[in-house]
């Protein structure tokens, strides 16, 4: 019989394609820092600093209340359903049944869900960056090989219908477009859309996973659209990801959806039928309330989180070495950090990649934001604009206060 020795794994074959997340590490660094006494600031995580409204908390009491503490259905209690689908007609005119609903804990188990239950060992899935750091590890626990695209500042981080046609191969399973965009703020349009529509319709064995959670937070007075509002033909190979983390400050609630083609969806309940079971109980009556109920709060949200956005970005390009695009949507601003890098810091350092720009920042100035390295493009830095008015204007003054310190390298 044999033994499992000390230099052995029982780690899978499939997770050595996956990294450890590079943001959850910076942030439980910078809260060990805090924790330590130090003055961090915590700029590296997307969560909102509102609190959740409180007639989704109070729904949520109700909920414990009534004992309605048991398991539900897979996809998700009739009750939560029902308020997506009214939500996607009211807010997005998209016309959805209850068996094209499946309910999650969290919009990130909605996409793993999808690429479990329909990747094959080798099916290729499309991924522009700047992406949201864990499409492709998602991608890569399900077997399948994620197709990085490189879309630059230049292009406002946006893939274009020429980079899309030649990425795809007869491999190709999905597309995931994200807008606005995790980590860029970068909005795509109605023309846009309907450039990539028309890519996309040549290809009909490609899907796409549209990745919606930041539909309520654009920005200069813009509209959100979704791609099926501009491609209705598509919406039989369409899977909307949503949630209510972002918008109704339910981070810690994991509540997310999918909604899709019948197939689709009835696939991704037999992963979660087989993993979580089903989101908890207490959590789908809070996000029933929150899709169901007012969202006059939306739009002051929004400003708000448009003159952070206005702050963070003139006070970056006021900095030498940073160049950073105005975002038209989200709550991140993800500045070009090229110009610092090959400068010697006060100690001695000498910084040649946005990693050792972020590491830099929190160790010796406090400030944590996250390296695009973790979003497929570099050199930029991830800085989180969710974050109170008085912490985003003094981490500026200590990033602004750390480059003025910097020599070049001769």
């Amino acid at each position: 019989m044999s033994s499992i020795t000390a230099n052995s794994t029982m780690r899978a074959d499939r997770l050595k394609a996956v990294r450890p997340s590079m943001i959850l590490g910076l942030v439980q660094k910078a809260r060990q820092l805090k924790a330590d006494g130090h003055p961090v600031i915590d700029l590296g995580i997307g969560e909102p600093d509102f609190e959740t409204p409180q007639h989704v908390k109070d729904a949520a009491i109700k909920a414990i209340g009534n004992n309605e503490t048991r398991y539900t259905i897979v996809p998700g209690t009739p009750a939560v359903r029902r308020a997506i689908i009214e939500k996607l007609e009211r807010e997005n005119r998209l016309i959805y049944r209850q068996d094209e609903i499946s309910v999650s804990g969290g919009a990130k188990q909605v996409i793993y869900n999808a690429m479990a239950s329909t990747l094959s060992p080798g099916d290729e899935v499309i991924i522009p960056a700047p992406y949201w750091s864990s499409y492709p590890d998602i991608v890569a626990i399900a077997e399948g090989r994620p197709v990085v695209v490189d879309c630059p500042q230049s292009q406002g981080f946006l893939i274009s219908p020429e980079q899309l046609e030649k990425a795809i191969t007869p491999l190709t399973k999905w597309l995931i477009l994200n807008s606005p965009s995790n980590p860029t703020g970068g909005v795509y349009g109605s023309d846009h859309l309907e450039a990539l529509a028309d890519v996309l319709r040549c290809h009909p064995h490609v899907h796409i996973l549209s990745d919606d959670i930041y539909e309520h937070l654009m920005f200069d007075g813009r509209c959100f659209t979704s791609l099926l509002n501009v491609a209705p033909d598509l919406k039989a190979r369409t899977l909307i990801v949503n949630g209510v983390s972002k918008a109704f400050a339910m981070t810690g609630w994991r509540i997310g959806y999918g909604a899709g083609p019948e197939d689709i969806v009835a696939a991704m309940n037999v992963v979660q039928g087989q993993s979580c079971t089903h989101a908890c109980s207490i959590s789908q009556a809070a996000a029933a309330a929150a899709l169901s109920g007012p969202v006059d709060f939306f739009v002051e949200r929004a400003a708000r989180f448009q003159d952070r956005r206005d702050g963070v970005v003139a006070a970056l390009n006021a900095i030498d070495g940073i160049d950073c695009l105005t975002p038209e949507g989200a709550f991140y601003v993800y500045p070009d950090c090229s110009g610092l890098i090959g400068m010697r810091t006060a100690a001695g350092r000498v910084l040649t990649s946005d990693t050792d720009i972020c590491a830099w920042l929190l160790d010796e100035h406090h400030v944590s934001a996250v390296p695009g390295a973790a979003f497929g493009l570099s050199p930029h830095l991830r800085i989180s604009t969710a974050a109170c008015t008085d912490d985003l204007e003094t981490a500026c003054g200590r990033i602004a206060a750390a480059c003025a310190e910097l020599e070049n390298v001769q």
